[in-house]
Parts: structure tokens; sequence; C-alpha cells
């Protein structure tokens, strides 16, 4: 059985949308610590388009849930995230012009910024993951650099998923997990999982938690929509 980690970034992105309070990425982490989540993910961006520096702290202290802050190594994401002191920091690229994570981290590129930080986050006891892509190069730095975990970026996964691309990139997912586990790295997965490509990733030993977020937020309008307008059409009948 998977661990459940839930992105809550796009309750955030909501909420900015109108520049107003609700919907509260509290209240979205106390929902999810009561459907039993194992973990809350959420993303600091440097642009903070959704994520806000004071959502980490309230969630972290509203919730018993392991808190897992996604952050690129830009020196000031890198500086709250030693104050804030979350369960688990996962490095993952960042660009301001995408609208999401669009690939894994390049290991080999800023080699030695990315090992003074995964050290500075160590130190203050935070467990470090990487999202990469399901790449042995890529998997076999990260153990070098010393990570506690990696995260697989399954964006190509989920693209391919009705496609003929599907078997290959779930097989290169399923070889990596394999990997991780000789190496003795956690392996974690996510990105673009929804409620139909998740079921097939079961089948998957060793993948210990697969972390996901928008398609949970728009399952959540989908299935919560005809109990809101109702409400709101008793109240003003």
């Amino acid at each position: 059985m998977f661990k459940l980690g839930v992105n809550i970034d796009h309750v955030a992105t909501l909420r900015q949308a109108r520049g107003g309070f609700p919907p509260d990425p509290v209240w979205a982490a106390k929902v999810c610590e009561k459907a039993n989540a194992h973990s809350i993910v959420m993303h600091l961006r440097e642009d903070r388009r959704h994520i806000q520096d004071a959502d980490l702290f309230k969630v972290q202290k509203a919730v018993s849930l392991k808190l897992n802050l996604e952050m690129s190594i830009a020196p000031q994401i890198v500086k709250i995230a030693q104050k804030l002191g979350p369960d688990q920091a996962t490095l993952v690229p960042e660009k301001r012009m995408e609208r999401t994570t669009e690939g894994g981290l390049d290991l080999f590129k800023k080699n030695s910024q990315l090992k003074r930080v995964i050290e500075a986050l160590k130190k203050k006891e935070i467990l470090v993951s990487l999202f990469i892509d399901p790449d042995l190069k890529q998997l076999e730095e990260a153990k070098r650099l010393g990570a506690d975990a990696v995260e697989f970026h399954t964006g190509d996964y989920a693209n391919q998923a009705k496609t003929r691309g599907a078997d290959r990139e779930f097989h290169r997912l399923k070889l990596a997990v394999q990997a991780a586990n000789h190496m003795k790295i956690t392996a974690h997965a996510g990105h673009g999982l929804d409620y139909q490509n998740v079921v097939r990733l079961k089948s998957i030993k060793g993948l210990e938690e697969l972390n996901i977020g928008f398609s949970i937020v728009t399952r959540a309008l989908e299935t919560g929509l005809e109990a809101a307008v109702r409400e709101m059409q008793e109240l003003i009948s």
C-alpha cells in the first residue's frame, strides 16, 4: 500500500486568483489529515504564485502530518526552509514561465550548489529528496550527493498513459524504482497522476509514496459542486 502525499498548492492558486482569504490551505491540510493522507506537500515558488511563506508555518502548526516542502535551491528559499524545518525537503527544478514543473532535476548541472544545499538542510535534520526523471544516471548521482530519497517524475508516464508509449514509460519507472531499492534510496513518485493512470502503479514493488495534487483538487470540485450549489440555493430561497 502506498503512502499518499497530497499537494495543496492549487487550493492556494484559487485563493490567489482573487487575492482574498478563502480557500485556506490550512483548512485543506486539515481535511487531508482527516482523510488519512500521510503527508502534506507544498511548493514555495520564488514568484509566490500560490503558496505563501506564512502558509507553510500555519500548516505545520495546524496538522501532525509530515510536511514535505518542494523547493528550488535559490538561497532565499533555502533560508526559509532552514527556519521552517519541514520533515522533508524535495528539491525541484523551477522556471519562472512554466505553468507547472516540466521535468526532473539535472543533477549534473549546478552540482556543487546542490551538494551545499543538501548538506545545509541535513544539518537542520531535514530529510532531502531529489525530484528526478526515472533515469539511472540521475539516480546514481542522487546517491553520490547523499539524498535520502528520490521522487521520480511521472509526467512522461501520465502524458503517454493513453498511447503506445505508456508501456515504455511504465517499464522505465519500474526499473528506476528497483534500482533505487538496490541502492537503499527511498523511492517516491509524482506529477500528472490521476484517478485513472495511478492504478497501474500499484504493481510496482518498492515504491513507497505517491505525491498527488491537481487531480485531487479538481476531483473535489466535481464531487462537491452540487452540494455547494444546493446549500447556497437553500440560503437564498
